[in-house]
């Protein structure tokens, strides 16, 4: 039997949106046969449009359940190398360096605590979930000869200094605090080889996911390119690359 990814995104953050159109859609096509006020009409047609709208943003431009590529393809342009992914979750990312770069090896580093139970609703033992789902997915990818699991938090790994040639982060280091981030961005440094890079993925407040979720849905922990880059520079990196994709900054810094 063929395994299957599950990078263990709810249905609810997929096709949530579709709940709101069963309920607008034939409230706006029953204002219609029964001629009902514009006033009742118009509201429940554009939530119907809006909600359909963000269904195939979210299903289809992010596809947080499916694999996702490189946002540059600077990062460990040689294609060997040992990776680290910081705050792993479910392994998207991992996966997505260990398919881009085939001579690659990676450790995937996760504390499966609080907010991995958040964003993957692991119900029971959360590093027992987690481990699972992460070695379930590398061996569906066909990459699990070549990556690590390791528990531990990225404000202060167990890992040796200068142990790593690059460094991957998508999604994770923006949910902590300030001195949180500060503390990540140092141990990141700390195991990296000299010149080795750092490629940073974290949420941006794109216009057109303001248009999906809402500000009130919005996740909080959103800072400009500007102050990414200064945070960058203050951990010793020099940032020589960055850019954007869909609800995305990415950086790519060097350790100086």
């Amino acid at each position: 039997m063929r395994l299957r990814i599950d990078f263990g995104y709810p249905a609810f953050v997929i096709y949530g949106h579709l709940l709101v159109t069963l309920v607008a859609l034939p409230l706006a096509l029953l204002a219609y046969r029964r001629k009902w006020s514009r006033w009742i009409l118009l509201p429940t047609l554009l939530v119907t449009i809006w909600s359909l709208a963000s269904f195939a943003l979210i299903r289809f431009g992010l596809d947080l359940n499916g694999r996702t590529t490189l946002p540059t393809n600077s990062f460990l342009a040689s294609g060997a190398g040992r990776v680290l992914d910081m705050g792993a979750g479910s392994g998207r990312s991992a996966i997505m360096v260990l398919e881009a770069r085939p001579q690659a090896t990676l450790v995937a580093l996760d504390l499966f605590g609080e907010e991995y139970d958040h964003h993957f609703g692991a119900s029971q033992d959360s590093q027992m979930v987690g481990r699972a789902r992460l070695l379930s997915n590398f061996r569906a990818a066909n990459v699990e000869s070549r990556a690590t699991i390791v528990a531990g938090d990225m404000r202060q790994m167990p890992l040796e200094p200068a142990s790593f040639d690059a460094i991957v982060s998508s999604y994770a280091i923006d949910h902590l605090n300030s001195k949180g981030i500060q503390q990540s961005l140092a141990e990141a440094n700390r195991v990296l080889k000299p010149n080795g890079e750092f490629l940073l993925m974290v949420i941006s407040k794109d216009a057109w996911m303001n248009f999906t979720w809402g500000p009130v849905f919005f996740h909080g922990g959103t800072r400009p390119a500007t102050r990414w880059t200064q945070l960058l520079n203050e951990a010793n990196f020099d940032v020589p690359e960055q850019g954007t994709k869909p609800a995305t900054l990415y950086f790519l810094a060097r350790k100086r």
